[in-house]
């Protein structure tokens, strides 16, 4: 009990250190990204993904406001985004309610973008990076090539088990399509949906698919010369997002700043989560119980290429953010493992390749009074698991 006592007092103790370590990491990285997003590059991306969605989701009219507002809210999401990505989530799964022939059920569509939503096709972990950075490592963006092949797993999945899954759930599909339901304000457009819809105009689908080809072949450069081309990367992400938001004119210095106060507001609002997350980890360890399934656990999740260690992060990402972020947090900061270890590469890649999905589903059918989910809890953890799959492959070829 003692052992217990003093590892309670001490991991909260550490949890305020490392969240105020954090604070210089994750504004710097928020002031960058807002620099980026308010340069339009949200909007390129939007522009980018357009032709692919409105063939993913033919029951949604190209220029509905729906598809907008799914289009930046992937967006958001690829760059990490995920409070900008919230809003545009919300006001997708209201857009799409409103094509919805049976409300409280989940249309074929809301269940293939919840999917893709919580499969989080991330292109940028800049939280990671940040926490990784603010734990020591000597090479915090080298998650990028494992969490770019780790979230595409998990995306493809997520679309081909969603329209998979939709053959047996066919009979309670709800009607959907535009003019199915009428209300008093069904001929208003929401509050900021024609400047969603006018934001997202498509390129050419040629471009789309030199995009996506380019991006695909960012896993093999990163694989073979990744070693090399890491210590680039922050550098070359700082200089980036700062010149291009000065060829677009946007006013850098008070945008950054503006970005910056997020990044210092978030890394604060956070320390709650770590103190209770890094505590009940800290007792845990103490009490032995952490032991007792590393030892219970590991002789069989190892040979899959998944650490006992690991196990917990995996188990508890698609339930809980604020925890599988501490977890990441209290693994990377043990001396005994450490961010730089193949454990502490696989549990960041974990946690910038895939999301809480149960939150997410939460929240945005909330939104709307959905109760009747259909096939979509089990496309999203069939993504979920694919996300897990990809990231143990791809850090047990590279780390």
């Amino acid at each position: 009990m003692e052992a217990l006592t003093k590892a309670t007092v001490q991991s909260a103790a550490d949890s305020v250190e490392l969240a105020i370590g954090l604070i210089g990491v994750m504004t710097l990285f928020l002031g960058l990204v807002k620099v980026a997003e308010a340069g339009g590059l949200l909007k390129i991306i939007a522009r980018l993904i357009r032709p692919i969605m409105v063939r993913l989701f033919p029951a949604v009219p190209p220029e509905h406001p729906a598809m907008g507002a799914m289009i930046l809210n992937l967006s958001a999401n690829a760059m990490g985004l995920g409070n900008a990505a919230t809003p545009f989530g919300i006001r997708a799964m209201q857009e799409l309610d409103k094509l919805n022939g049976s409300p409280g059920t989940a249309t074929d569509s809301m269940a293939l973008f919840l999917a893709i939503n919580t499969s989080s096709v991330t292109l940028l972990p800049t939280g990671v990076i940040a926490l990784r950075a603010a734990a020591g490592s000597s090479d915090p963006a080298g998650i990028l090539p494992t969490t770019l092949f780790a979230t595409l797993c998990s995306t493809t999945v997520a679309i081909i088990s969603a329209k998979f899954y939709a053959r047996f759930f066919s009979k309670d599909r709800p009607p959907e399509g535009p003019g199915l339901r009428q209300g008093p304000d069904s001929s208003e457009k929401a509050p900021g949906a024609g400047q969603v819809e006018s934001d997202t105009k498509a390129y050419p689908m040629w471009i789309s698919l030199v995009a996506i080809a380019g991006l695909v072949a960012l896993i093999p450069l990163a694989v073979l010369w990744g070693k090399k081309i890491s210590p680039w990367v922050i550098p070359g992400l700082m200089l980036g997002f700062l010149l291009f938001g000065f060829l677009r004119k946007v006013r850098v210095y008070e945008v950054f700043i503006e970005g910056a106060k997020e990044g210092f507001n978030v890394a604060v609002k956070i320390i709650p989560y770590l103190v209770a997350i890094l505590v009940a980890v800290g007792m845990l360890r103490a009490s032995g119980a952490m032991d007792l399934m590393v030892n219970f656990l590991g002789p069989l999740t190892s040979k899959l290429g998944l650490p006992a260690e690991a196990l917990p992060m995996a188990l508890l990402r698609p339930l809980s953010g604020s925890g599988a972020y501490g977890i990441l947090a209290s693994l990377i900061n043990d001396p005994s493992i450490g961010p730089d270890s193949y454990v502490g590469y696989l549990v960041s890649t974990l946690q910038g390749s895939t999301e809480t999905t149960f939150y997410v589903i939460a929240v945005y059918f909330g939104a709307v009074q959905v109760r009747r989910l259909r096939h979509t809890l089990a496309a999203a953890l069939t993504a979920d698991l694919a996300g897990i799959m990809g990231a143990v492959a791809a850090c047990s070829y590279l780390f």
